[in-house]
């Protein structure tokens, strides 16, 4: 175990993280993630699913000196000299590896850090000073077995750490349209998202694809899969979630972020 338990739960959070430009603009983004990270306790570690890191299987970032990985291209010079020097941790990422018993989880330290997760965290915490651990994403796996394995990660709460699903609920690049009005398809998906969020309705969650609105919302399940490690490390009956962003960015892109345990 990490630490001895702590008396109350770390939140789960997860982060409608957009563009990578976010890690170097001032915007109500960027401002509302700062405001949640000074709501939570220092973390004894951050363990991030994030979209941005797809492979056939479940494996643990498993190295204490993780690079960073700029998994983007086109943008202004300035996003590529962002540095984010958080220390990993081999003795956590076997403990995360412990924790999962659904599957067989590898230990990896051929990734790093991506910008799902250092957009995001430069922002909340930009001294760096909280180890940072990664798990893949299986994209081709049951959707519940991405919950059973956030079930099986949830007792990490108790000792000190802050999950976070890195993603977007509606992400289809192929549409952006900046400075347009939201497609209606895009805030009918997020909706539905998030009432089923409020009703703890996992089904609903699981069964997305059963919405008209998916097929444009969700053209592929990267960005949505890590939202479903979040609904497992919580108890849905008894945990309600906070919303925060909810704003269609470039009319394909939802910004919506949920807390829990705040």
């Amino acid at each position: 175990m990490v630490d001895k338990l702590s008396q109350k739960p770390m939140p789960v959070l997860f982060i409608g993280h957009g563009s990578p430009m976010n890690a170097i603009e001032d915007n109500e983004f960027t401002r509302t993630w700062k405001k949640i990270a000074k709501s939570i306790p220092k973390p004894k570690f951050i363990l991030c699913i994030s979209a941005h890191w797809l492979n056939g299987r479940t494996a643990v970032l498993s190295t204490d000196n993780p690079r960073l990985i700029y998994d983007f291209y086109g943008f202004p010079k300035e996003l590529y000299s962002v540095k984010y020097p958080a220390s990993g941790s081999k003795k956590y990422a076997q403990i995360i590896k412990d924790c999962i018993k659904t599957l067989d989880v590898k230990l990896d330290d051929s990734w790093g850090i991506d910008h799902g997760a250092w957009s995001v965290l430069v922002n909340m915490y930009p001294k760096a000073d909280i180890p940072v651990l990664q798990l893949s994403i299986n994209p081709d796996m049951l959707l519940e077995n991405h919950v059973k394995i956030g079930r099986e990660l949830a007792i990490l709460r108790n000792q000190g750490v802050l999950i976070i699903g890195s993603g977007n609920i509606v992400h289809n690049l192929g549409m952006m349209r900046p400075g347009a009005e939201p497609f209606s398809w895009a805030e009918e998906f997020d909706d539905y998202i998030i009432k089923s969020l409020k009703d703890g309705n996992v089904d609903n969650l699981l069964n997305y694809q059963k919405q008209k609105s998916a097929r444009y919302a969700v053209p592929t399940n990267d960005h949505y899969i890590p939202l479903l490690y979040v609904v497992g490390a919580v108890d849905v009956k008894t945990e309600r979630p906070t919303f925060y962003c909810q704003k269609t960015f470039y009319s394909s892109l939802s910004m919506t972020c949920v807390s829990y345990g705040l």
